[in-house]
């Protein structure tokens, strides 16, 4: 099962753990030399960050991809001469408990405009404008790896504020999966800076 495998992967990957601005910080370096770094809330536990990096043709790492967060806050740090403009529309993701949410800011159409679709062949989702002004194709990659299939019933919008809104409702075995691994992060020592690791339950 597709599930187990990567529930395997994550528990078999070398895993460091940080306790740092109410935040736990934990870095995976997987059996194939991916990484991935994760940022979870120590209140809440919900997932704030999450962010890849692959070793390169030449064995040199690449630059890290955001998959959940918002990569404007994370750019800051690294100079940019060419920045796209601050009125364009900019797609993050930025996760709930119980759904996978994106969030599509700098649109400013009424909600009767937008159309959100899950192709199940392609296993992606599509955002349409009926005035053509906006189309943004985006995979969920939980569902990826997991080899789960796209449900339409999953897939919700709404939109306020010049932002459309994107939910998922996550299924039950992505949330079990959730569930599992930070029971896992709960059981690891976390280095911090004065911070102490409270099990938070």
């Amino acid at each position: 099962m597709a599930v187990q495998c990567w529930l395997d992967a994550l528990k078999s990957a070398k895993k460091t753990a940080l306790l740092h601005d109410g935040k736990r910080k934990v870095h995976y370096l997987f059996v194939d030399g991916k990484e991935m770094a994760e940022e979870y809330d120590l209140k809440t536990d919900e997932l704030i960050v999450r962010k890849w990096r692959r070793k390169n043709t030449l064995g040199a790492l690449g630059q890290w991809e955001i998959e959940v967060g918002d990569p404007a806050t994370m750019a800051i740090s690294e100079p940019h001469p060419i920045m796209e403009s601050s009125s364009n529309p900019v797609l993050m993701r930025k996760d709930t408990k119980t759904s996978f949410q994106w969030r599509v800011r700098n649109l400013p159409y009424p909600k009767e405009v937008y159309s959100v679709s899950v192709e199940t062949v392609e296993r992606c989702c599509i955002i349409r404008t009926t005035n053509k002004k906006y189309y943004k194709k985006f995979s969920i990659p939980d569902l990826d790896r997991c080899q789960l299939p796209l449900e339409s019933s999953a897939l919700t919008f709404s939109h306020a504020n010049n932002t459309l809104i994107i939910s998922y409702q996550k299924p039950k075995q992505i949330l079990t999966l959730e569930q599992d691994l930070l029971r896992e992060l709960k059981k690891m020592k976390g280095s911090g800076d004065g911070d102490v690791d409270c099990k938070t339950q």
